[in-house]
């Protein structure tokens, strides 16, 4: 597997488009990435959900490993794009275009004065700081 054949698998899939993100190129969907390659082109990452990442990633030892920290444990998944074949690499990215798709409709579902509180940082009732109606204060 070439960083070639993951462009190509990854954007044969709908709606996706190639960005650059830190450096490194990255496979979009309604703007939301699902899936990247490193700067050297070497390796890829796929978000995948847990228990589909736990699946790929087995026992160990290889091509798949979760990416460290908060990341990995959120979803992110490395591929080692040599030793990895098309079938699993092409598996996993129509899973994690299949989870951004279904985020994406979960997103334009929520109203959108909902949509505007939560990308201006307020809560439903306009105030800054939460996203969430909060009990009101207590007067003394």
């Amino acid at each position: 597997m070439t960083a070639k054949d993951f462009r190509r698998i990854v954007l044969g899939l709908e709606g996706v488009v190639e960005g650059a993100h830190m450096g490194h190129p990255d496979f979009r969907l309604n703007g939301r990435i699902f899936a990247t390659l490193t700067a050297d082109e070497r390796r890829g990452m796929v978000k995948l959900p847990l228990g589909q990442q736990e699946r790929f990633v087995g026992a160990g030892a290889g091509p798949f490993v979760p990416a460290a920290g908060a990341w990995g444990r959120q979803g992110s998944t490395l591929v080692d794009l040599a030793s990895v074949s098309a079938e699993n690499i092409g598996e996993a990215l129509t899973i994690a275009w299949q989870l951004a798709t279904a985020e994406a409709a979960a997103r334009a579902k929520a109203s959108p004065s909902v949509r505007r509180a939560k990308k201006a940082g307020r809560s439903e009732d306009g105030r800054r700081g939460a996203t969430t109606k909060s009990p009101p204060a207590r007067r003394r």
